[in-house]
């Protein structure tokens, strides 16, 4: 009989403020787990608004002299930054993979590849950003719009705190974070990436801790001049209620529940198992993922049998183990969510496929890959986001069929068209009412903006269209 081997548990009990780790107003500690374990892997400060109002106080210190660096000379320090993470990639990678699930290889690649991206993408940027412009007698300046309150979730923890710090600092921002405090340890090593790269003290703060008392602090807080927030629908209409009472701006990246249309000149078979694939990365807990799959009617039976046989190849088990695709979920939680909108879609009549609710294995949060048939737009699985592997696969009658059923949806985040003919799929992908469209599969653009439509949320992340939501425009007449 093996030993089971008790990993050391990180003592990450302090709060980054001031260029500093310093203990936290608050006495209580948040434990983090390792979803494939359960195992208690790391303790966390439970942060407090006596800490957020610290952290902005030395925000909003440092600002007037980060904002008054020069484009380049913010650059370089982004620069420092991905190179750093770069150096980084593997160490990080894992403790991503131990703090929400993601297969070892998979998180060094996407959690880690695109945060380090990101930052030297920005660096780039700031280097050749228009910040200033002549429009007539004006010169028209683009200004940092000041301290920034980040609140990120749990997902792709660390690539969503790039997305935005990133941007956030090349504008000439200073920023508070709050990360998810079920996955916040890469937050804590971007901390630490940030003091040994010699970023100015003040520029980034970390408070972590729980929505109902950071996250409010934070948002209600009249220093905090912008709220940029990734997370739930429900959450994002509370941040954009109380930052609504100083009129506060807002960029809200929510909820989504993309369609993915297979038109019926497409290649059935590349376009069934690559929307799988979409659907199931990260073990379905991707905002954009496409979990709704259009087909039609008549090549239903067939999409059924390509989508089970592409889930039976997704082995779930330990994230450290090269063969396996789909590692656990997240938390307890939100295992119990994603079995719960199984048996309801079995409630509701949908027609299960493969997968299904019953336990994987006997330690860990992991659930099956599954699929449902039959599903029609009034049921609850075609309609709410469930955040782990179910695909639905919804019939349509034709065309004009499908794009209805892929818009009716409170929604509108990602969706993909497949087609034989590429015009006919972007001629359907304008028609669908969503942030970004991916046709035949096209790549994910890390550059290109990112955002929804509908509740799936306001403002854009991503290349140019991310910088612009961190400054402000005056027009200077002369």
């Amino acid at each position: 009989m093996t030993a089971t081997v008790e990993t050391p548990v990180q003592d990450r009990t302090q709060v980054y403020v001031g260029g500093e780790w310093l203990p936290s107003e608050g006495a209580r500690t948040i434990d983090v787990l390792n979803p494939a374990t359960e195992q208690v892997i790391a303790r966390v400060a439970e942060g407090t608004a006596a800490d957020v109002e610290k952290a902005v106080a030395a925000a909003r210190a440092a600002f007037p002299t980060w904002s008054a660096l020069t484009p380049a000379e913010r650059a370089d320090h982004l620069q420092r930054v991905h190179e750093a993470l770069t150096a980084r990639t593997d160490e990080i990678g894992q403790l991503i993979s131990e703090d929400m699930g993601m297969p070892a290889a998979f998180a060094k690649m996407i959690q880690v590849g695109l945060p380090s991206f990101n930052f030297g993408h920005y660096a780039e940027l700031a280097r050749t950003f228009a910040f200033e412009q002549e429009v007539g007698n004006s010169l028209v300046v683009r200004e940092p719009v000041g301290v920034v309150g980040c609140i990120t979730p749990w997902n792709y923890p660390l690539h969503q705190v790039a997305l935005k710090v990133a941007a956030a600092l090349a504008a000439g921002c200073t920023v508070v974070l709050k990360p998810s405090e079920i996955a916040p340890l890469s937050a804590y090593a971007l901390a630490d990436v940030f003091s040994e790269v010699g970023l100015p003290a003040g520029v980034f703060n970390l408070v972590s801790g729980f929505g109902q008392e950071v996250g409010e602090a934070l948002v209600a807080h009249p220093e905090v001049d912008m709220i940029s927030f990734t997370g739930s629908t429900r959450a994002g209409k509370r941040i954009a209620e109380v930052a609504a009472g100083q009129v506060k701006r807002v960029a809200l990246e929510l909820g989504g529940k993309s369609a993915n249309v297979i038109l019926d000149d497409a290649d059935l078979d590349k376009a069934v198992a690559d929307g799988v694939g979409k659907c199931y990365l990260n073990s379905g807990q991707t905002c954009s993922a496409l979990t709704r799959m259009l087909v039609p009617r008549e090549k239903l039976e067939q999409a059924e049998q390509i989508a089970a046989a592409t889930a039976a190849l997704f082995a779930v088990g330990d994230p450290n183990d090269p063969s396996v695709l789909l590692g656990p979920l997240v938390s307890a939680a939100q295992l119990e969510r994603v079995r719960g909108y199984i048996a309801t879609g079995l409630a509701e009549g949908a027609r299960l496929v493969t997968g299904g609710a019953e336990p994987v294995r006997d330690t860990g949060y992991f659930v099956a890959p599954t699929v449902f048939s039959d599903v029609t737009t009034d049921m609850t699985i075609a309609q709410e986001e469930i955040f782990g592997p179910v695909l639905v696969i919804m019939p349509y009658d034709d065309e004009e069929d499908a794009v209805r059923i892929a818009n009716d949806s409170v929604y509108g985040l990602g969706g993909g068209v497949w087609s034989g003919d590429p015009e006919r799929a972007l001629r359907v992908a304008r028609r669908l009412r969503t942030g970004q469209v991916e046709v035949n599969g096209g790549a994910f653009n890390p550059a290109a903006p990112f955002g929804g439509y509908k509740q799936s949320g306001i403002g854009r992340e991503g290349g140019t269209y991310g910088l612009e939501e961190f400054l402000e425009t005056k027009a200077i007449q002369r």
